[in-house]
């Protein structure tokens, strides 16, 4: 489409459908392959396959800003599951408890792809679930276009079919002038759920991927034998997803030499953002964690985190929302401030957030064999 930039060779197309499977990091897709044969064809065939890196951190909020507005997240801002608001003086949450004092449409004020792509003359649908029509991550950064909803993704994936027969003649049958481009954002919730509660791997996990393979196996079959080539289906992911046991899972909300001179923390179990009571302590605060935990995570303080490039290039509204002080941990641990939180997350099995390559590594597969351009 004129206006885009096909950076990745998607095939050309007048009909496109991606979809989003949450949580399913390409070294998960390797490891349990069998459990999703079709996605799997697709892993292994010449062509038909990417591997992309979400950048950081690896949080849905973050990964899924980026999809929808085609920019990083030191642009569009959303920077983390739990972030500093400095303007209100509290951390607030980027995810599905957004802070009602938080205008989604200020705190992310970029066009969306969506958006975008209405403008330029296509026509565009998100098939998701019903509770995500209004909430205030798809306002921020997956607002445009209509929105259709199901509770299940074999739901999702027949809505998503309907839709496109409502708006598209199959091939072969005539029609007058050139076809709208039709656009399609199918959103999969379901394997980072079940990742969370019983583990990546685990017996309902497995089942999970298996519906996923075979509901998006049965739509890209469909629209490919109803619209040729007018058809592409790609599927990617926003995070992958390690397994922390239960005596690897951290609370640090007694850990006064740790803590003091923090005035928040935030970020993620596997992606502590600490935000300092006075800015110009951020080094003895990294060094102290660093003494703590420098062998199992990558402790860095803001400006070398920025420098790096770990959230692409930084706005300067956007540079305040990120923790003073990062901790990022890379082997099997997960840092938890339940003061914060709660003692609720202390629960959950699958983790992600960190810069390892099995939380950043995601695929993208193109699921009609029409294989990505050069």
């Amino acid at each position: 489409m004129d206006g885009f930039t096909n950076q990745l060779g998607i095939p050309p197309s007048n009909i496109c459908v991606v979809v989003l499977a949450d949580g399913l990091g390409d070294q998960l897709l390797a490891a349990h392959s069998g459990h999703a044969r079709f996605l799997a064809g697709a892993w292994r065939r010449r062509g038909t396959a990417h591997v992309l890196d979400t950048g950081a951190p690896t949080t849905t909020a973050s990964s899924l800003a980026s999809l929808g507005t085609g920019l990083p997240p030191g642009q569009h801002g959303l920077v983390g599951y739990d972030v500093l608001a400095p303007e209100l003086g509290r951390v607030v949450n980027m995810l599905g408890q957004w802070d009602a004092a938080v205008d989604p449409h200020a705190w992310q004020p970029y066009r969306t792809v969506f958006e975008r792509a209405a403008t330029l003359g296509a026509k565009v649908v998100t098939s998701s679930r019903p509770k995500f029509r209004q909430s205030a991550l798809t306002q921020a950064a997956l607002r445009g276009g209509e929105f259709v909803g199901a509770e299940t993704i074999e739901q999702r994936c027949v809505l998503a079919a309907e839709w496109i027969r409502t708006q598209r003649k199959t091939a072969g049958s005539i029609r007058h002038g050139a076809p709208d481009p039709l656009m399609v954002y199918l959103y999969v919730d379901e394997l980072d759920k079940t990742g969370h509660k019983a583990g990546v791997g685990s017996e309902a996990w497995l089942r999970m991927l298996e519906t996923l393979d075979s509901a998006v196996a049965r739509l890209a079959g469909q629209l490919h034998q109803q619209y040729g080539d007018q058809a592409t289906v790609v599927l990617t992911a926003d995070h992958g997803m390690v397994n922390i046991a239960e005596d690897r899972r951290i609370d640090i909300t007694g850990c006064r030499e740790l803590l003091d001179g923090v005035s928040h923390t935030g970020g993620e179990p596997r992606f502590l953002q600490l935000y300092a009571e006075d800015p110009h302590c951020a080094e003895h605060i990294a060094a102290r964690w660093t003494q703590a935990y420098g062998d199992q995570a990558w402790v860095v303080t803001r400006e070398q985190a920025v420098d790096a490039g770990w959230f692409g290039a930084v706005e300067e509204r956007v540079l305040p929302r990120i923790g003073d002080v990062l901790v990022a941990v890379h082997t099997d641990l997960a840092l938890f401030h339940t003061e914060r939180t709660g003692e609720a997350p202390l629960k959950m099995i699958g983790q992600h957030g960190s810069l390892t390559e099995a939380e950043r590594r995601v695929p993208l597969l193109e699921l009609t064999n029409r294989g990505f351009t050069e």
